[in-house]
C-alpha cells in the first residue's frame, strides 16, 4: 500500500471535523517562539482527549505533528514548524492534493496558537512556569524538567523509545490474543496477507518493517510500545468509524463481517438477504444462500452478470466449487463471491461507488477473511411469500441489466457457432447468445447481412440447421423462428406462412420473398420448411428506406447463398436430407432446439 492510500484510508476512516478557525476563540498568549514561524493547522476538536487520539493517529503519518490549545476548549492539530510561507503553502496544497490532510486545512501563525498539549510531555510546561511567573515572559520559557525548550517545536525533546532488545521483551510479553490483533491491524492497513495465527514470524516481522518504513519510521521489524500502540488507536478508530462487526445470518446459515455504520439490514427475498445503504452510503450488501448443486452455482455465475450493480467491465473467474465476480464503471463497483459447498450456494456481494474505493477496501478485506458458512442450511425459498413475478429469475429485488437490442440467430455447427443478422452485432461492446453466453464476431457482412458469432465457450446445441442445398418450392408452406418479443420470452415463437418467390421484387439473386408477418426480433432467424429444412434466414426491415414494403411482405437469405459464405470461415454447412411434413409439435421442438437469442449490450 502506498503512503498516499494509507494516508486517505486512514483520513477517510477518521473522519474530518471541521477546522475552527481563530477569530471566534479569545487571544491566547502566545507561546515564546519566533513569530514568523508558520504551522499547518489540520483539525481542530473542542475535547482534549479526542484531540490527543487524533494527534497519535497523525502521527502515524507524519513525523512533525504538534498540538495546541486555542481557546474556548478547542485544540487544534498542527504540522510544522515552517519558517517559509511560500514553502508552507507549497506544502499544504501538495498535502491536499494527494488527499492527505481535510481541504479546509490553513497555514496559521504561531501567535494564534496557545499552550501545547502534544507531544506528550510539553502540555505541562507552560502551566507549571504560569503558576510560578505570572507575568508573560517575553524570553523563552524553559521548563524545569524538559531538556529542550519550549521555543523550539521543530526539535521537541525526544520521547525515549525502547530498545529493540526492550521492545522484542514487550512484544514477547503479550497474549496470542493481542498479537493476533496486531495481525488483523497490520492486514487492515494492508501490510499483511498471510493467515492470523500470532505467530510473529518472517511475514509479520515484514509486515511491520513495511508499516514502520510507510510511517517515516526506521524499518526494525519490532514495534516499539508506542508504535505498536499508535497502529492500533488507529484500527481501533477505524473500526469504530465503520462499525465493523460479525453478523451471524442464522436463516441463510452465514457468519461475516459487515460494516454496520454504512448498511443495515432491508428485507429477506430468497436466495438473497439484503443489506441497504445507512443513510448517504451508497454501499450495499447481498448474502447469497440457496440449495444447489454444481449447476446451480453456474447458472448464478450466468444471471448476477446481467444485473445492473455487476458491471460488464471486471475480471470473472469460475472454478468447479466457486466464482468470483469484479464488475466496475464510473459509478458502480461490486465484488461478488460464491461457492458450494455439501449442497448449499453461499457468497456474498458488497456493492459501492468507486469513488470511494480506498474507505471500502478494507472493508472487503474484512469482508472476505471472515466470510463462512455456519450450520446446514441454506435461506428457504417459503420464508417470505413471493408472488411469481417475483420468484422469476432469482433476482428478486435486484434491477436485470437489459441488452441494447435482441434478435435471432440460429446454430451452425456442433461447437455452438450462430448465424445471425449483421443488424445484431452492430456497435456492441458485447454479444451474448441466450443473455448467458458470450460471443465473439466472426466476421458481419455489411453487403449480404450475415454475421456469424462463434462461443467463448464450447457449447453442445440441442439442434443444428441442415440446409436446402438446392432453390425452394415456390408456394410451399415455410415457418419463421425467431424470439419475436426480443428478451421478454423465455423461448422462440413459430410464424407460420408460405414461400411466394425465391428472388427479390426487383428480381434479386440470394433473396426470397415471404408473404408472413415478422416483428425485428425475428431478424437472424432460421426459416424451415414443413420438413425442418432451413431454406433461408429472415432479414430486417430497412426502416429507412425510401419505399416501404406492406407488412405482410418479408426477405430472407436463401440456404443457398448462406452456404457458401459459411464455408469461407471455416463452417462446413449441414445438407439436408429431410422428406415429408413433421407434425407441428416436432417442427416446433426443432426449431426451438436450434434458434438463439442474440442480445448486444
Amino acid at each position: 500500500m502506498t503512503l498516499r492510500r494509507h494516508a486517505i484510508c486512514l483520513l477517510a476512516l477518521l473522519g474530518s471535523t471541521a477546522l475552527s478557525p481563530v477569530s471566534p476563540f479569545a487571544p491566547r498568549p502566545a507561546l515564546a517562539q519566533d513569530q514568523a514561524e508558520l504551522w499547518l493547522q489540520i483539525e481542530a476538536v473542542p475535547d482534549l482527549a479526542e484531540a490527543e487520539e487524533r494527534a497519535r493517529a497523525y502521527g502515524a503519518l507524519f513525523p512533525d505533528v504538534a498540538g495546541f490549545e486555542l481557546g474556548n476548549g478547542w485544540h487544534a492539530i498542527v504540522l510544522g514548524p515552517h519558517l517559509d510561507r511560500e514553502a508552507a503553502q507549497a506544502r499544504l496544497r501538495q498535502l491536499k492534493s494527494e488527499g492527505m490532510i481535510p481541504r479546509d486545512a490553513y497555514v496559521a501563525e504561531s501567535r494564534s496558537l496557545g499552550t501545547p498539549f502534544w507531544p506528550a510531555g510539553l502540555a505541562a510546561a507552560p502551566v507549571a512556569v504560569a503558576t510560578a511567573e505570572p507575568e508573560p515572559s517575553p524570553e523563552p520559557i524553559h521548563a524545569p524538567d524538559i531538556a529542550t525548550p519550549i521555543a523550539e517545536p521543530a526539535a521537541p525533546p525526544p520521547i525515549v523509545e525502547e530498545t529493540p532488545a526492550e521492545a522484542r521483551a514487550a512484544e514477547a510479553a503479550l497474549s496470542r490474543e493481542d498479537r493476533q490483533r496486531l495481525q488483523t491491524a497490520l492486514q487492515w492497513f494492508g501490510f499483511y496477507a498471510a493467515k492470523i495465527d500470532g505467530a510473529i514470524g518472517p511475514g509479520t516481522r515484514k509486515s511491520m518493517a513495511a508499516w514502520q518504513e510507510v510511517n517515516g519510521l526506521e524499518p526494525t521489524g519490532i514495534l516499539t510500545t508506542m508504535q505498536r500502540e499508535t497502529l492500533m488507536a488507529a484500527y481501533d478508530q477505524a473500526q469504530a468509524a465503520l462499525g465493523l462487526q460479525t453478523v451471524t445470518e442464522p436463516e441463510a446459515g452465514i457468519e461475516i463481517t459487515l460494516p454496520t455504520a454504512l448498511v443495515e439490514f432491508d428485507h429477506y427475498e430468497p436466495p438473497f438477504v439484503h443489506y441497504r445503504a445507512k443513510g448517504n452510503s451508497g454501499v450495499r450488501v447481498i448474502l447469497i444462500s440457496q440449495p444447489g448443486d454444481q449447476s446451480t452455482l453456474y447458472g448464478l455465475y450466468d444471471v448476477l452478470q446481467t444485473l445492473e450493480v455487476v458491471p460488464l467491465s471486471g475480471e470473472r473467474q469460475r472454478s468447479e466449487r466457486s466464482f468470483t465476480i469484479d464488475g466496475r464503471n464510473g459509478t458502480v463497483a461490486s465484488h461478488t463471491y460464491a461457492e458450494l459447498s455439501k449442497g448449499l450456494v453461499k457468497g456474498y456481494m458488497l456493492v459501492w461507488n468507486p469513488a470511494d474505493d480506498a474507505l471500502l477496501a478494507p472493508v472487503l478485506a474484512a469482508m472476505r477473511s471472515s466470510f463462512r458458512s455456519v450450520g446446514d442450511k441454506a435461506l428457504d425459498p417459503g420464508l417470505v411469500p413471493l408472488d411469481d413475478d417475483t420468484r422469476r429469475g432469482l433476482m428478486s429485488g435486484l434491477e436485470v441489466r437489459r441488452p441494447e437490442l435482441s434478435r435471432s440467430g440460429f446454430y451452425v455447427d456442433a461447437g455452438g457457432a450462430v448465424l445471425t443478422t449483421v443488424e445484431a452485432v452492430e456497435g456492441c461492446n458485447r454479444i451474448t447468445l441466450d443473455l448467458q453466453t458470450e460471443a465473439g464476431v466472426v466476421f458481419a457482412d455489411a453487403a449480404s447481412g450475415l454475421a456469424l458469432l462463434k462461443p467463448k465457450v464450447t457449447l453442445a446445441p440441442p439442434a443444428v440447421a441442415e440446409f436446402l442445398s438446392g432453390p425452394g418450392r415456390a408456394g410451399a408452406e415455410i415457418a419463421a423462428s425467431g424470439y419475436s418479443y426480443e428478451d421478454r420470452l423465455p423461448a422462440p415463437t413459430l410464424t407460420f406462412g408460405t414461400l411466394e418467390e425465391t428472388k427479390g421484387l426487383d428480381g434479386e439473386a440470394g433473396i426470397a420473398r415471404l408473404a408472413m408477418t415478422v416483428l425485428p426480433g425475428d431478424a437472424g432467424g432460421p426459416v424451415l420448411d414443413a420438413a425442418g429444412t432451413v431454406i433461408g434466414m429472415v432479414m430486417p426491415r430497412d426502416p429507412g428506406a425510401a419505399r416501404q414494403l406492406p407488412a405482410e411482405v418479408t426477405y430472407a437469405a436463401q440456404a443457398a447463398a448462406i452456404a457458401p459464405r459459411l464455408a469461407e470461415a471455416g463452417i462446413t454447412p449441414r445438407a439436408s436430407a429431410r422428406s415429408g411434413a413433421l407434425a407441428p409439435e416436432d417442427l416446433n421442438r426443432l426449431a426451438e432446439g436450434m434458434t438463439v437469442l442474440v442480445s448486444c449490450w
